[in-house]
């Protein structure tokens, strides 16, 4: 009769053994399922903006395992719940059979870059409609993936600075959605301004906020912003007016579906500390 440690021995290597299996089979998973996907993009989730151009980022492995360039290369774009494709691309031309209208002179590739890697989508005149999630999938000589993007839409503008009657008036003409407004000095104090809101039709809101109470020649900075895009504006009252610079912040989206490697490594952690 086995003794109570040879028991507990066996069924720990019972368990490792099956854990081990269950290892391998969930890798092979990812693995087979991510290596085909030579398809990616530098920006899952962009910003655009209304009535602007943007790019949504698409890029593919060019090469065949021999070194050579691919060929055969096909591309799709399709958008979540959309009837038709925003653009086709196959046997080196863009295919308009199956576009939905809405994307027809708005939509196209970069036919000169393709054969580099490149399947990224331009989109004209942006709109609050466009904002979804965008499917990239490409095939070629050397596999097929896909990779999704999601597009989201605002509008946002640079301020202009002036200082009528002693105080530093900013305006910015285009926010979407409404923005909020703060104002610091050099040191980072928070400073008290009157800041107003105006609303055309089509919901596009233009900003402006004006500051009595400041230091002449100080660094100040008017941040206008809001969950998806903010301005940074530096601005400085001189003899001669305003010297300013502005920057924008895109905010990137924390809640992204795990890929089949991070499910592999939550897995591990989870036997890690439950075995």
């Amino acid at each position: 009769m086995a003794s109570i440690g040879q028991i507990i021995f066996w069924s720990m290597i019972v368990l490792i053994v099956v854990i081990a299996g269950l290892i391998i089979f969930i890798l092979a998973l990812a693995f087979s399922r991510a290596q085909p996907s030579t398809v990616g993009s530098p920006n899952p989730y962009p910003v655009g903006n209304i009535n602007d151009a943007v790019v949504l980022g698409c890029k593919f492995n060019p090469l065949n395992t021999n070194g050579k360039g691919v060929t055969q290369i096909a591309i799709t774009w399709e958008k979540e719940g959309l009837t038709g494709v925003v653009y086709k691309y196959a046997n080196a031309v863009g295919q308009q059979q199956t576009q939905n209208p809405d994307f027809i002179n708005r939509a196209q590739l970069f036919p000169d870059v393709i054969s580099n890697g490149n399947a990224s989508l331009l989109l004209r005149s942006v709109q609050v409609k466009d904002e979804g999630l965008y499917k990239c999938s490409v095939s070629a000589s050397n596999g097929q993936g896909e990779v999704n993007i999601h597009l989201r839409v605002a509008a946002y503008s640079s301020p202009t600075f002036t200082t009528p009657n002693k105080t530093l008036k900013a305006v910015a003409q285009r926010w979407y959605p409404r923005p909020s407004v703060t104002w610091t000095n050099s040191e980072g104090t928070d400073l008290n301004a009157s800041t107003s809101f105006i609303s055309n039709p089509a919901g596009i809101v233009e900003v402006t906020s004006a500051l009595t109470n400041f230091n002449v020649s100080d660094v100040l900075t008017c941040t206008i912003g809001n969950s998806l895009v903010k301005s940074v504006s530096q601005a400085t009252v001189t003899d001669s007016g305003v010297r300013d610079s502005t920057y924008f912040v895109f905010s990137s989206a924390d809640q992204r579906p795990l890929d089949p490697k991070s499910a592999v490594s939550y897995v591990l952690l989870w036997m890690y500390w439950t075995v």
